[in-house]
């Protein structure tokens, strides 16, 4: 059988992933992403897909973030019929993300429309939130560790990945060929996802190296949380945390109850402003055999915070002189309420912007984390004069040295491993580091590269 593996996203980048699997009779495509950061990545969500999207048969997802799903809605409006697999949790993850990005691309463009900053004439959303609802109506859960048959000859194993819940590597059967895709690479010991599971061998490996350059801060998170907190306070400020709804807002969470429970931060209130969010904490809850947490934890962490549903209630946030800890996703400030408060918060130095976890090239959150003095947001220069911190060790993603920890646990090399889903220099880095540590055969592929795999 004749295996082809073209690599249509996260490569040379962390977006955008799509890799696309041709059997001979039949294509599949191993996750789905958005295309998110600087606007030479962002051009391709809007550029024609490389192949028929009709002529692709299955997808299979790894999990629910934006650059792995994403771009579900418009493969699916421009042909694509086939079945979407993956966790439950995935599923219901996706449920979120996948409407809330279609609405807030209508709403992004309406604004755009009616204050004529935009470019184009009329500003349109890449897809709409009935868009994503059709993408959702192709997904099917499958449990963890069951092999499922794809085709003749061609089976799936989903495996967790740890990173944020409902998280998988996929594992593929080809007949005696097994090729694993590690999607995103969770940490050993998180406080609430199981680690990632280790794996003894494999033919071909496709390897996430969003950190391959980099260690974690060792610092212990808590300890910087209530340094960071605290000193704000003392100064009268708010801290606003950009956190991706999904995964980074319920571990802040439960770091936040743990801090205030031990009364190692002032007594500010903490407001959870992102609906999604609030609803992922629910799909957390309900979901108690893929994560650590017993139910009594989940309950007391997510009650930590006061719930913002409404945008009146959001509003009213930006315009209350008080200290207070505010979380409100994008966690790359990308898009959503955070954009609203860093137009109220950011211009004051008493105030923190704390980031955590991982901000890609061209977005907001890194501009900012890189030392930018003004942010544009809705058409305007925002002027940045609060303190801004990255917490790097909250990251949900392996680092360097966690990436070649779980690569020991291999009895046997692949026959290749290909790096992906990193920046140039990070995957770089990891590639040489495989090949000098391990010995291993290893290529960083570039995008829209194909490989036979024999």
């Amino acid at each position: 059988m004749t295996v082809k593996l073209t690599f249509l996203g996260a490569a040379g980048t962390v977006t955008g992933s799509k890799y696309l699997l041709a059997t001979g009779d039949r294509n599949i495509l191993i996750d789905c992403g958005l295309f998110q950061g600087f606007k030479q990545l962002r051009l391709r969500n809007w550029a024609q897909f490389p192949v028929p999207p009709g002529s692709i048969d299955d997808v299979l997802l790894t999990h629910a973030h934006l650059d792995h799903s994403g771009y579900l809605p418009l493969l699916v409006r421009n042909g694509f019929r086939g079945p979407i697999l993956c966790t439950d949790a995935t599923r219901a993850l996706c449920g979120l993300l996948l409407t809330d990005s279609g609405h807030l691309q209508e709403r992004d463009a309406e604004f755009a429309n009616r204050h004529g900053f935009s470019k184009h004439k009329p500003a349109l959303p890449l897809y709409t939130e009935a868009d994503a609802e059709a993408a959702l109506g192709r997904f099917r859960s499958v449990p963890f560790h069951k092999t499922v048959p794809i085709a003749p000859g061609l089976d799936a194993r989903f495996l967790y990945a740890g990173h944020i819940l409902g998280a998988a590597m996929i594992e593929l059967f080809l007949g005696p060929t097994k090729i694993l895709f590690s999607g995103d690479l969770g940490r050993p010991n998180d406080i609430g996802l199981w680690d990632p599971e280790q794996v003894e061998h494999v033919d071909y490996l496709v390897l996430e190296s969003t950190y391959g350059n980099r260690k974690h801060d060792p610092r212990d998170a808590e300890d910087v949380l209530a340094e960071a907190i605290g000193r704000t306070a003392a100064r009268g400020g708010t801290v606003l945390i950009p956190a991706f709804a999904v995964g980074r807002t319920q571990t802040l969470l439960f770091h936040l109850y743990r801090l205030k429970h031990e009364k190692r931060i002032p007594d500010l209130p903490i407001y959870l402003d992102s609906p999604m969010a609030m609803d992922a904490t629910d799909i957390f809850a309900d979901h108690k055999d893929d994560h650590r947490m017993s139910p009594a934890e989940v309950g007391a962490a997510f009650a930590v915070a006061r719930y913002v549903r409404t945008i009146e209630e959001s509003k009213q946030l930006d315009s209350q002189p008080m200290p207070k800890i505010i979380i409100s996703a994008s966690g790359m400030a990308t898009g959503g309420r955070v954009l609203h408060h860093l137009e109220a918060f950011a211009s004051d130095p008493r105030n923190l912007i704390l980031f955590a976890g991982f901000q890609a090239g061209g977005t907001r959150g890194a501009a900012m984390t890189e030392g930018a003095k003004a942010i544009k947001i809705h058409g305007e220069y925002v002027p940045v004069r609060a303190e801004v911190e990255n917490l790097h060790m909250l990251s949900a993603h392996a680092d360097a040295d966690e990436i070649l920890a779980w690569l020991g646990h291999f009895r046997s090399p692949p026959k290749m491993t290909f790096i992906t889903h990193g920046e140039p220099a990070a995957a770089d880095a990891l590639r040489h580091r495989i090949a000098e540590k391990l010995g291993w055969a290893c290529t960083v592929p570039d995008y829209r590269d194909q490989v036979e795999l024999g």
